[in-house]
């Protein structure tokens, strides 16, 4: 059995790497594809360092262009890769524009698709995001699903076939870097002690591409400086927009972006949260940091339902309680073994 594996942002890698951990162990054979979206080496190759997953077999380079150019060319690449490998299955993470492109290719080639992540909605079609998500669960055959809510969203869209409630892989990749996040020097190198300030990103697409946003934004981050230091690892995105139009990050600690396990660090040490990122709003939960999301409205709904996390705009916390959904640290195994079952239930067909 053989699984071509699409990945291309930071959020992706950790992702695939508890996957590819539990695919190597139950003698799954991956080609891990790397379409280029995340190129630089901050942002790439050191994830695959830290995580402890090989380099991608095959890098595409493809980075850099509006939404459509950079979906067609993922496209020919990962359809030229797919006819090279004959892939029994093709896993996709997420919501980027490398998942698109992936679904789409293998639709494409009558190859079955297994969306890790499936089911989530922002129900905000002004990010790009929410149509990658969306269509990549329309063409795909395996709906690996992080939460109950996730499945309710699939079925109120008539998908119930192959929908599976396994947990969040991310919650898997936590598990594995907090222990190895343990010789992480990030403190020392910023000069920081333990319990002393707040961790802020800020990188999507509706806050960055909006001068005005933006700068309400890095204003509000000002004002919560005032109580304590806000550490922000500046995405390059962001870097690039702040200077475009002279936005000032007055009184915060800017530094360049963490590796994985640095920022695992950096998050254990902060007392509060401030992102638009929907996989730092979920480790601020595992880490039971209180979350301040940057946006109108969040995917993981879990995470405000519970008293974790709260919208930039949006009322206070309720109140706190644990959050059952994303698993027991197991859930890359169930999606191994859900693609084995599959796999046996194929041969079975092809033999009857």
């Amino acid at each position: 059995m053989k699984v071509l594996t699409v990945v291309g942002a930071r959020p992706q890698f950790i992702k695939a790497a508890p996957v590819s951990r539990a695919l190597a162990a139950a003698g799954i054979a991956e080609i891990l594809v790397h379409t280029g979206q995340h190129f630089d080496p901050e942002m790439s190759d050191v994830f695959f360092t830290e995580l402890g997953i090989p380099a991608p077999a095959i890098n595409l380079g493809i980075h850099g262009e509006r939404h459509g150019a950079m979906v067609g060319r993922m496209l020919e690449g990962l359809e030229a890769a797919m006819l090279e490998q004959h892939p029994d299955w093709v896993v996709v993470y997420g919501d980027t524009n490398s998942t698109l492109a992936g679904a789409l290719a293998a639709a494409k080639l009558d190859v079955p698709v297994a969306h890790v992540e499936a089911g989530m909605r922002s129900y905000d079609r002004r990010m790009p995001e929410e149509t990658n998500r969306v269509l990549a669960d329309h063409v795909s055959r395996l709906l690996l699903c992080a939460t109950e809510t996730a499945v309710a969203n699939l079925t109120k869209e008539g998908i119930v076939a192959g929908v599976h409630h396994v947990g969040d892989v991310m919650y898997d990749a936590a598990l594995f870097a907090a222990e190895a996040a343990r010789s992480s020097t990030v403190l020392d190198r910023l000069l920081l002690t333990d319990g002393s300030y707040d961790l802020a990103t800020l990188h999507r697409a509706e806050n960055t591409d909006d001068p005005e946003r933006l700068a309400a934004l890095m204003a509000w981050l000002e004002e919560q400086s005032r109580t304590r230091p806000v550490v922000m690892p500046l995405h390059p995105r962001t870097a690039a927009v702040l200077k475009r139009h002279g936005i000032e990050a007055r009184g915060l600690m800017l530094c360049s972006p963490l590796s994985y396990l640095d920022l695992t660090r950096l998050l254990a040490g902060a007392v509060s949260v401030f992102t638009d990122s929907g996989g730092l709003q979920k480790e601020a939960y595992f880490q039971r940091k209180p979350c301040v999301t940057l946006r109108e409205e969040t995917e993981w709904v879990e995470t405000i339902q519970c008293g974790w996390n709260r919208l930039w705009r949006g009322g206070p916390y309720a109140p706190r309680r644990e959050i059952a959904d994303y698993g027991d640290g197991h859930a890359a195994e169930k999606i191994a073994a859900l693609l084995i079952r599959e796999a046996d239930q194929d041969a079975r067909r092809r033999n009857t």
